[in-house]
């Protein structure tokens, strides 16, 4: 008995000696790239900081790819569209973008009417202003049931008086509205693309004459670069509604469809195509299918929500899913970031900068 059981044992013994460091030549090898663990030390810079991104892994792996494909967009013979939705312009993204515009980052801008407006509310001399979510002692409600009586608007803990949105309506009723009124009168609709232009023509205008410390903005740096700006959702904002509002005592009017001729015509001329997409919504999905009308897909493509794909819903679908809409190209380079875009933008777009300008 004792002679079997040790013979056994020898036999399994051998047997996993036999066994030992081997497995199925069919599985996958993963010892190519091993997770590590990431650095932080005193006095890195953002690019180094995104490099040890690349040792980890689950969002920082992600955001460490974003990286990475940003850079090949960000490359001088690749058409860039940058969607830019979500209240990035009053949460302070505001610079970032504009400075992407005027060093040549972006060749087409796709974006709300609301940020849009936030973004002509500082260009002129507006503020947008720290707060908090709830005042001490108060609930949710009845903090913004006292900002309601102060004529405060707030957006999660951005604030902005009331007063502005007038000094808004003035500057489009003064320096905006009456010169496309002329062009209405003479030809007709204009574009959305047209308002956009010349918003931003009379942000720097104004921004100059009255010497307003803040950057004069997105819009006003687009129309300083010959980057058009498409705004597909104009209506479902105040840079909307003012407009149907001037638009019931005038011969102006919007063109709806006027951009997307030459829209799609960039995206046919494009020799390379990428998509930057910040947030979901409006934005997101036309600039994405802007391809569809093309013989090509985007090369390139990097998303930044914080919006679940298990929805179904397009703010949150991820960019592989485009692909199968014919979208991206099947070997684009793609990567999505889930979280706080106000966080992810600032840091991707840093650590590209650093990479492509960093021997200037």
């Amino acid at each position: 008995m004792t002679d079997d059981h040790d013979s056994g044992s020898d036999a399994a013994a051998d047997g996993n000696s036999e066994d030992e460091g081997h497995h199925d030549p069919e599985r996958e090898t993963f010892s190519h790239d091993p997770v590590a663990h990431a650095e932080v030390r005193a006095g890195m810079t953002v690019g180094e900081l995104a490099d040890e991104y690349g040792n980890a892994g689950v969002g920082a792996a992600d955001l460490h790819e974003a990286v990475h494909v940003t850079e090949s967009m960000f490359a001088d013979d690749v058409t860039v569209f940058f969607s830019l939705a979500g209240a990035m312009v009053p949460a302070g993204m505001r610079r970032i973008v504009a400075d992407l515009i005027r060093d040549g980052y972006v060749d087409v801008l796709v974006t709300t009417g609301a940020n849009l407006t936030h973004d002509a509310i500082e260009a002129i001399g507006g503020k947008h202003h720290h707060g908090e979510v709830t005042a001490e002692g108060k609930t949710e409600r009845e903090h913004d049931e006292t900002l309601r009586d102060e004529g405060v608007d707030r957006i999660y803990n951005v604030y902005l008086p009331q007063e502005y949105f007038a000094t808004f309506e003035s500057h489009l009723r003064e320096e905006v509205f009456p010169v496309l009124e002329g062009e209405c009168e003479a030809d007709g609709p204009v574009s959305i693309q047209r308002l956009t232009e010349e918003l931003g023509r009379a942000n720097a205008a104004v921004n100059e004459r009255d010497d307003v410390d803040e950057d004069p903005g997105i819009a006003a740096a687009a129309y300083e670069s010959d980057v058009p700006i498409y705004c597909p959702a104009v209506q479902d904002s105040v840079l909307g509604l003012q407009a149907w509002m001037y638009s019931q005592t005038s011969p102006f009017s919007l063109d709806a469809l006027a951009d997307m001729t030459p829209l799609t015509d960039i995206a046919f001329e494009a020799d390379e195509a990428g998509a930057f997409v910040v947030g979901g919504g409006v934005p997101k999905n036309f600039t994405l299918q802007t391809m569809l009308v093309t013989p090509r897909a985007y090369d390139y493509a990097v998303q930044l929500t914080m919006d679940p794909k298990q929805t179904g819903g397009l703010s949150g679908a991820t960019l592989d899913e485009a692909r199968s809409w014919g979208k991206l190209e099947k070997d684009a380079e793609n990567v999505s970031v889930y979280g706080d875009a106000t966080i992810s933008l600032p840091l991707v777009v840093a650590a590209v900068r650093e990479r492509l300008e960093g021997d200037d």
